[in-house]
């Protein structure tokens, strides 16, 4: 991360957004901070993603007034893959409740790859970790429907309240990973014979395959970070998604697993709930504030976005949005010593 931000001084996370005016300009200092940073590498594994353009660089930031700050390409629409987890882990929890999710899926960090199978087969077929590919069919396949299709359109409605608009499939990404999503198959198949999934494995994937082919945008992003951080609310629309516990629980599972291995070091230095998906885009949450949605293609080697991460650290830093953060009190004397005090 860059840790060389002079010309921003680190702000504590209390209070409000600063105006409107200062929350867009510095939208637009971060993009032009960082659109030159050609560190990374775009990901080729799907051939539909190994096509995108490197040098596409966009952000955007959310409040929860509704207010929308843009800069560069933050209206390109492009695949969610992996920050769809993030959308349906919510909408399970609103429909199945906290306990039934901990127990089926989990809360806790496996510390190895998004496609790891290993990881299953370690933990007695428990998928662990709802931020990466197991967790998250296993959690897709809770997705309420006595169909396919009916699981299908209520994942895409249930993100197209997030996003405040009605999102679409991509059907080239969709195709390109059907045809090479071998892993997760095999994931599938895994969790079925541990008992973690009741549908049938192959619809499963289908579904889930189809969830991470949603075209958003860095905006779209922002949006729905943004419902997250304002307690389901959606501020652009004023609708209700989910409730305030769920999005406390699902702000907790970010913390601790939205940037796959890199979790730790992100939360460290950044300080906010965050998803990531290896298109490109990023997510982070500050709750009761706001929420930054970046795009970027060029990924690091846990994959995730190298310009959005930079991106996103100088605002969270320049807007105050680390939840860690904090300040001394100023008292105008020193408290008054206990008399039981030892």
């Amino acid at each position: 991360m860059d840790r060389t931000v002079n010309d921003v001084a680190q702000q504590v996370s209390t209070g409000a957004m600063p105006g409107w005016d200062r929350v867009e300009a510095l939208a637009v200092q971060a993009h032009a901070r960082y659109a030159s940073n050609a560190d990374g590498h775009v990901a080729d594994y799907i051939p539909g993603l190994a096509a995108a353009d490197p040098e596409l660089f966009g952000l955007a930031v959310g409040e929860i007034d509704g207010s929308v700050h843009g800069a560069g390409a933050c209206e390109t629409l492009f695949s969610i893959q992996s920050i769809s987890k993030a959308f349906v882990y919510a909408m399970v929890c609103d429909a199945v409740g906290h306990g039934v999710i901990k127990d089926r899926v989990g809360v806790n960090n496996t510390g190895l790859s998004f496609n790891s199978v290993i990881a299953v087969e370690l933990n007695n077929g428990h998928p662990m970790n709802p931020m990466v590919n197991a967790g998250a069919i296993a959690t897709t396949a809770l997705v309420p429907g006595a169909t396919p299709a009916e699981q299908w359109e209520v994942i895409r409605t249930g993100l197209s309240r997030f996003a405040g608009r009605q999102l679409e499939l991509d059907g080239e990404i969709y195709h390109s990973e059907m045809r090479t999503n071998q892993r997760n198959r095999a994931i599938a198949q895994l969790l079925e014979s541990y008992g973690r999934i009741d549908i049938d494995p192959s619809d499963a994937v289908d579904t889930y395959t189809r969830q991470c082919s949603l075209r958003v945008s860095a905006r779209d992003l922002a949006v729905m970070g943004a419902t997250l951080a304002d307690g389901g609310v959606n501020p652009v629309t004023g609708e209700r998604v989910v409730s305030d516990q769920v999005c406390r629980d699902t702000l907790a599972v970010l913390a601790s697993t939205g940037m796959y291995e890199r979790s730790g070091e992100w939360l460290f230095e950044i300080g906010l709930p965050a998803k990531s998906g290896v298109s490109g885009g990023i997510v982070a949450i500050a709750p009761g504030k706001g929420a930054i949605g970046t795009f970027s293609p060029l990924l690091d080697s846990a994959g995730n976005s190298v310009r959005g991460q930079l991106a996103t650290a100088y605002l969270s830093r320049a807007l105050g949005l680390n939840i860690f953060a904090s300040a001394p009190a100023h008292h105008s004397s020193a408290p008054a010593a206990r008399k039981d005090a030892v």
